[in-house]
């Protein structure tokens, strides 16, 4: 498994400033967030791109995967092509995409109309020699679950088309772990390694729940259940540390990615 951490909340450090961040956390490389305001956007990514892997390798470091802007769902949008080119150009495998979410005709047709769109996110992934995936996200997302993912995917190449599996939102909506990663096995791309819990709130007397992000080993996500899978599985491929530790300053976002990543390195050793 290649260990590399998701850069959403250091969004304020330029290329160098990821490296040292990074490198401190001892991850190999980036989940590097692509999306406007930070160093690599949709915009500037086909020369940023590619330089800011080059910087990474200097130092050892790799970015496996780029994470999109959450609307980044339809593939005849000016960026898609360039960005493609560039993750080639970058050594770049991974594109996460956006979300979708239910439209006013219901499910099914839903479905329908995002397979069109990942027929078109297929060809072009083709032909730059890379994959898009759809991540495991809880709440309204059409890719909530892994069935519900395999919905989308399911028929597509799994060179150019894959799921992100994250842990913490299966927790949450998902089947039991051995379950949900059995039916994605065949399109299993990269895991997203964070821990949650749903917190009961209160707004203006309506109540409801929400998501909190907590360290690894404090959430709902069992941790050695799925290491024990993943070994089981021989799956090789990137974890990515989210580190959502949204409200805390970056450098307290990069002490507890590091914790996070002490904890899986921990549990790994007693396997």
């Amino acid at each position: 498994m290649k260990f590399i951490m998701f850069t959403k909340h250091l969004e304020t450090k330029d290329v160098p400033g990821l490296i040292k961040a990074l490198k401190s956390v001892g991850v190999e490389g980036a989940d590097l967030c692509v999306r406007p305001k930070y160093p690599v956007n949709p915009e500037n990514a086909p020369t940023a791109l590619p330089a800011a892997a080059k910087a990474f390798a200097a130092e050892g470091l790799s970015i496996p995967l780029i994470t999109t802007p959450g609307d980044f769902t339809d593939p005849t949008v000016p960026y898609t092509e360039p960005l493609l080119a560039a993750c080639r150009e970058a050594g770049t495998g991974l594109i996460k995409l956006g979300y979708w979410t239910m439209e006013q005709d219901g499910y099914w047709a839903t479905v329908d109309r995002i397979r069109k769109k990942l027929e078109g996110f297929e060809r072009l992934a083709r032909k730059h020699g890379v994959k898009v995936c759809v991540h495991n996200h809880s709440g309204s997302t059409m890719g909530l679950n892994s069935s519900s993912v395999m919905n989308l995917v399911k028929g597509f190449d799994p060179k150019h088309v894959g799921v992100f599996a994250d842990p913490g939102h299966l927790s949450l909506v998902g089947e039991p772990l051995p379950m949900a990663l059995d039916i994605v096995k065949g399109y299993l791309s990269i895991l997203a390694f964070k821990d949650v819990l749903r917190e009961r709130t209160v707004t203006n007397g309506k109540p409801g729940w929400q998501l909190k992000v907590v360290r690894l080993g404090s959430g709902f996500v069992d941790w050695t259940t799925l290491l024990s899978l993943l070994k089981k599985m021989a799956y090789t491929g990137p974890i990515s540390f989210h580190s959502e530790y949204s409200g805390e300053p970056e450098d307290t976002v990069i002490d507890l990615a590091r914790m996070d990543v002490r904890f899986i390195t921990g549990l790994l050793a007693k396997m």
